[in-house]
């Protein structure tokens, strides 16, 4: 099993940036394929990013393309999302999610076996 502990959120101003970062426990991080999904009032989750387990391959929404960037570090068990040039339309709770095997249709939370606890990125306008 493996537990996420998100951070990084906050209240940015349109064109800002933050990096969020995720937190995993146990000692096989570098099994789990990793995302951020995100979920905005009366929304449904959606998904924003995916990184491999060696980190070597990407996956983005087009909603984020070109401004956001999923990276890890598997020495400190931790997953990271860099967002710039952030949008009111960004706003939203922003989870971290593991899964252990390959799946094509990454972009379902259903593939996910593990979450965090969510972490509030509201951007003003």
């Amino acid at each position: 099993q493996v537990q996420l502990v998100e951070s990084g959120g906050g209240l940015v101003q349109a064109g800002g940036s933050l990096r969020l970062s995720c937190a995993a426990s146990g000692r096989t991080f570098s099994s789990y394929y990793m995302a951020w999904f995100r979920q905005a009032p009366g929304k449904e989750r959606e998904f924003v990013a995916t990184i491999t387990r060696s980190g070597g391959s990407l996956y983005y929404a087009d909603s984020v393309k070109g401004r956001f960037t999923i990276s890890r570090d598997n020495a400190k068990n931790t997953v990271y999302l860099q967002m710039n040039s952030l949008k009111p339309e960004d706003t939203a709770v922003y989870y971290c999610a593991a899964r252990m095997y390959y799946v094509s249709d990454y972009r379902s939370p259903l593939r996910y076996d593990y979450w965090g606890q969510g972490t509030q990125v509201t951007v003003s306008s």
